[in-house]
């Protein structure tokens, strides 16, 4: 199968939820930072992380298709596994019922969580919430590669598998400050970053200048990009505490 020759941007998470923060770090991919497309890789478990089960896996896949056909009201989404019943949104239980938000815990309370940048003007929800669809249309894909590999997944393997899957597209990886700060523990990390390159979105506590400064020292071919990309101080774990609480956390939520 052909793909053509494009930049894709691969960006890989547990996505337990996708959220507003996701979708912010997706669109500044496509509309600022120039890539083709985004692949969503939804990856079983983490090598280096526990609490996350790789049984959940394919659960987590079919909700992230279903937020990126929510969210970008695709009529075709170029990925596997797509799932049309529109009434059916598994992971959180998402319904789009305006009266029954069970699952999410709604209290009504207008004021909760406005720190994740909740905003009431459906015609003005910036990087977080922005519906203008068009932009991004066609360019998002969640994708179950990892899902078909075995365990460890270890993130160059992924890149590897799509490289040999994708001979003429370009893989960059898409990661925070912190997972770069913590990037000589990852499997074949030198690898990563000459061969395929990485693409760094800020996170608080980290000064990512000196982060690439520090690994550049070690071999300046190491193809760190760092993104003037807004902060979002937001996470799938603080949702799902939030989920716990009984927050209604729907406007998070990609």
């Amino acid at each position: 199968m052909s793909y053509g020759s494009q930049n894709i941007a691969v960006y890989s998470g547990s996505f337990n939820p996708l959220h507003i923060g996701h979708l912010a770090i997706i669109r500044h991919m496509i509309e600022v930072a120039g890539f083709d497309m985004v692949y969503l890789i939804v990856s079983p478990k983490n090598p280096l992380k526990d609490g996350i089960s790789s049984d959940s896996g394919r659960e987590r896949y079919k909700a992230a298709v279903e937020a990126v056909e929510r969210r970008f009201l695709h009529s075709g989404l170029p990925a596997s596994g797509r799932n049309d019943n529109k009434e059916s949104h598994s992971a959180y239980g998402r319904n789009d019922n305006k009266e029954s938000l069970s699952a999410y815990g709604r209290n009504d309370n207008k004021e909760s969580l406005s720190a994740y940048g909740r905003n009431d003007n459906k015609e003005s929800h910036s990087a977080y919430g922005r519906n203008d669809s068009k932009a991004v249309e066609a360019k998002v894909k969640v994708d179950d590669i990892e899902l078909n590999m075995p365990e460890p997944h270890y993130t160059i393997r992924t890149l590897d598998a799509l490289k040999e899957r994708e001979p003429d597209n370009r893989f960059t990886l898409v990661m925070g400050a912190d997972n770069l700060a913590d990037i000589r523990r990852w499997r074949d990390y030198t690898r990563i970053l000459k061969e395929f390159g990485v693409a760094v979105f800020p996170r608080e506590g980290h000064d990512l200048t000196e982060i690439k400064q520090d690994l550049l020292k070690e071999d300046p071919a190491y193809k760190i990009q760092i993104l003037d990309a807004e902060m979002v101080d937001i996470s799938s774990t603080q949702i799902r505490e939030a989920i716990a609480r009984g927050e209604d956390i729907s406007h998070c939520l990609m």
